[in-house]
């Protein structure tokens, strides 16, 4: 691991901190896990995402990243910035399990911890000073831990408040380790660009350039009425982060909102294409894999499709279908079962770009609430029964090893879950 950078311009005995809030974001992570389990990848341009013309980048090495190459990049760009990058497919099974290890690790230090996606969180490392140390210290350890469960590397920053963890953590990559003090925040915030903070997006900033706003410092001083008249909630709730105030705390039951797979085609499918029908089925069967691993039924089933009918500026019509179900499921057949049937629904003209399935309205699993007789009881047994075997089998030999009929799916990249 590189050295660390720390921000140490107070004392920390003579600073009370009001909150230790750590941000803990894995470096390059789908990257590092490839050239973790295959090392004769490290120190090349590895880049992990779809293959094909309309692939999707989800994660470049550093050594690919200094040809420009990022996530959400056309993969067709990345071959132009990096003709040289070793392309590799991704292997979502394989994250999640590393995942898994990194929030064990996480959760040596605290309860609470509130994920934001596989590779990152926050840490609420609040009244831990007597177990870890300083924040230096904690965070010192933490990189450690995490490297010592997984080989991989975790970059860290330390703040009173999550905004500037998240921002600490983000300048510290890669490799690193940032640590703010109490009564710095403002002072740190005052030069960087105005896009750091939550909220800034594309439009927003455009809207802040137009008013003369660039930095954060700017914006700390600009007139509250005059941001709230222009930007309404959004302009008071800036302001607030630019002057480095966020009473937003570390949420321990942080819970997924839904669950989704996704992937482009290589060439445009007609709606009675059987690609299509058998990437429906791929994609339900992974979505139940994923609710029962994480022990979570849904409640509505949502098909999501790109038309082939460009919009211009690279963009393309996007329609959804959805519907509920009278019980939630964890089950692929049935997850299968509504997405076929709201694709009947779409207008049979239509070709296809994009397909994907998501799952909502989730909730706890609870032991299956059957009839005592009857056909209803002795199907859903049959279907538990079936779900726990697949389960076996994949966690034995893979995701491929079996799939119901002809479900597989060649993805454009791997599929992520929502954050």
């Amino acid at each position: 691991m590189r050295g660390e950078s720390t921000s140490m311009k107070q004392n920390w005995g003579d600073a009370p901190w009001p909150a230790v809030i750590a941000h803990a974001d894995m470096d390059a992570f789908y990257a590092a896990v490839e050239q973790l389990d295959n090392p004769a990848l490290r120190g090349k341009a590895l880049i992990v995402g779809g293959s094909s013309r309309r692939g999707v980048v989800t994660s470049a090495s550093y050594e690919a990243r200094a040809y420009g190459v990022r996530a959400a990049m056309p993969t067709a760009q990345a071959h132009k910035l990096c003709p040289h990058g070793i392309f590799v497919p991704g292997r979502m099974e394989r994250y999640a399990e590393i995942a898994r290890e990194i929030r064990s690790a996480f959760e040596s230090f605290t309860p609470v911890v509130e994920p934001l996606s596989l590779d990152e969180a926050f840490l609420d490392l609040t009244g831990t000073q007597r177990l870890f140390g300083s924040p230096l210290e904690a965070g010192r350890a933490i990189k450690r831990e995490v490297h010592r469960r997984t080989g991989l590397v975790v970059s860290v920053g330390i703040a009173p408040v999550k905004m500037a963890a998240k921002i600490l953590s983000d300048l510290s990559k890669p490799d690193g380790l940032l640590v703010l003090g109490p009564g710095l925040v403002r002072e740190f915030l005052e030069p960087l660009p105005v896009e750091r903070l939550w909220g800034v997006g594309r439009v927003t900033l455009a809207r802040l350039n137009q008013a003369g706003i660039r930095s954060i410092g700017d914006l700390a001083r600009s007139d509250p009425a005059m941001l709230a008249g222009r930007f309404g909630s959004l302009g008071a709730h800036l302001f607030e982060l630019a002057n480095g105030r966020d009473p937003r705390a570390v949420v321990a039951d942080w819970q997924r909102k839904s669950y989704g797979e996704e992937n482009t085609f290589e060439h445009d499918l007609k709606l009675d294409a059987d690609q299509l029908r058998t990437t429906l089925i791929a994609h339900g069967e992974a979505l139940a894999r994923r609710l029962r691993a994480d022990q979570v039924r849904a409640r509505t089933i949502t098909l999501k499709l790109k038309l082939a009918r460009p919009l211009g500026g690279g963009r393309y019509p996007l329609i959804t279908r959805s519907q509920s179900l009278r019980g939630a499921t964890d089950d692929g057949a049935e997850i299968t079962r509504v997405a076929l049937g709201l694709l009947a629904r779409v207008g049979r003209d239509e070709k296809i770009r994009l397909a994907g399935v998501q799952v909502h309205n989730l909730e706890r699993s609870e032991p299956a609430q059957f009839g005592l007789f009857g056909p209803e009881r002795i199907a859903a047994a049959k279907h538990a029964r079936l779900n726990i075997a697949l389960d076996q089998v994949t966690e034995r030999f893979g995701h491929r090893a079996i799939t119901r009929g002809l479900a597989r799916a060649e993805k454009a990249a791997p599929s992520t879950r929502i954050k």
